[in-house]
């Protein structure tokens, strides 16, 4: 499951986003890029305000990578009883002289390494956080006008960063001007937090002040995790309209109307094939996937509403790139029960054909559906059954 982290400049933006449901709150000057880091004391007086009612991060500043400038700024920004302290690590000949540099400071202090998609992300540098003692590896983007982190890196490759991340016991996070179409995109990867500002704001615009109804979007499309704080006060304001739109119900509805979300000749180099010789390259494969969605009973207002197609396209690129498939038919039951994972999905028919293999095509076609008594709510929040009140 995954935590929602929310950036924020002082205490006053602190207490909106808790009052929202934000499971990390970050410390950062958003006027001043990815890691402005702002002064010591509204780090404290931040820290005050939550009170530890949730962690608390915060950013060391846009620095050079010279060890000993970056360990001061760690020592600092450590000195101010924030639970995280976030260390950008630019691409450098001394980038990794300065992650062993911390390694003292770790011991002490819970250090999240930030490396940037945009400017040299390194995954073999994951080994060498978690040897030197770092709380978490992060993905972020350092130029917030070149677009979001999911345009710096596809959905297979931000999946390796965060398997890295768990097999060498770090949190994993995600960031980088993402928005709300990306949340079920990237919830398909599991890291331990997603990472948000601009979404956040009024009008969108990072260096505005945060938005209540923009943070109850942000989480809405965030399932309450187990370790959140942020239950109790999230459950209590859950409006069950959007957990009809989830697919979710109560009680046995009878029959619901459906949608039908489409891919068509999608088209991708894949590893499959029973034969050696097809084990020598990828051969391109072409997915055609209809997915019957239960419709939500009203008109779609914002993502919440929304079984996004990037789900099954990033889905099918994330089952590509794992591993040699030998046969049309495993790949074609991967893919439906990527799609079957989402809860208002109740059907779907998928469709995979070779077309290297001659002068036409050859593949094989499945339907599946989902058991009537999956699409019941079992505690999506853990309070789902209080009484409700309408989302703020």
């Amino acid at each position: 499951m995954t935590l929602l982290l929310a950036s924020v400049t002082g205490p006053d933006e602190a207490a909106v986003a808790l009052a929202h449901g934000a499971d990390i709150i970050d410390l950062k000057d958003a006027s001043r890029g990815a890691l402005g880091a702002l002064d010591r004391d509204v780090l404290r007086a931040t820290v005050a305000a939550v009170g530890g009612r949730r962690p608390v991060s915060a950013v060391t500043g846009d620095l050079p990578m010279e060890p000993d400038v970056i360990a001061a700024a760690v020592a600092r920004t450590a000195e101010t009883k924030v639970d995280y302290v976030k260390v950008g690590l630019f691409a450098g000949p001394r980038r990794q002289d300065c992650i062993r540099a911390l390694a003292p400071l770790a011991q002490a202090t819970k250090i999240v390494g930030v490396m940037f998609a945009d400017r040299g992300a390194d995954n073999d540098l994951i080994k060498l956080m978690a040897e030197s003692g770092f709380a978490g590896a992060m993905l972020d983007t350092a130029d917030k006008s070149a677009g979001r982190l999911i345009d710096c890196m596809d959905v297979a490759a931000l999946r390796v960063f965060v398997g890295a991340c768990r097999e060498h016991a770090l949190m994993a996070g995600l960031a980088g001007s993402l928005e709300a179409p990306d949340v079920p995109r990237l919830l398909l990867l599991e890291p331990d937090y997603l990472g948000f500002r601009g979404a956040l704001c009024v009008g969108r615009e990072r260096t505005a002040h945060i938005d209540p109804a923009a943070i109850a979007v942000i989480r809405e499309l965030i399932p309450l995790d187990a370790r959140s704080a942020a239950d109790e006060g999230v459950a209590t304001r859950v409006d069950y309209r959007l957990l009809a739109a989830r697919g979710y119900s109560l009680e046995d509805s009878g029959d619901v109307a459906t949608d039908h979300i489409f891919v068509r000749d999608f088209v991708l180099p894949a590893r499959i094939g029973a034969y050696a010789r097809e084990r020598e390259k990828p051969q391109n494969v072409r997915f055609n996937v209809d997915a019957k969605v239960r419709g939500i009973g009203h008109g779609v207002e914002d993502m919440r509403d929304v079984f996004s197609y990037d789900v099954i396209t990033d889905g099918i690129r994330i089952i590509v790139a794992q591993e040699h498939i030998a046969f049309l038919e495993t790949l074609a039951e991967r893919v439906a029960a990527s799609v079957l994972g989402h809860p208002r999905v109740v059907s779907v028919t998928v469709r995979v054909e070779k077309l290297d293999v001659g002068p036409g095509a050859v593949g094989v076609e499945i339907v599946r559906d989902r058991p009537a008594d999956v699409a019941r709510v079992h505690h999506l929040y853990p309070a789902a059954t209080r009484q409700p009140k309408a989302a703020e």
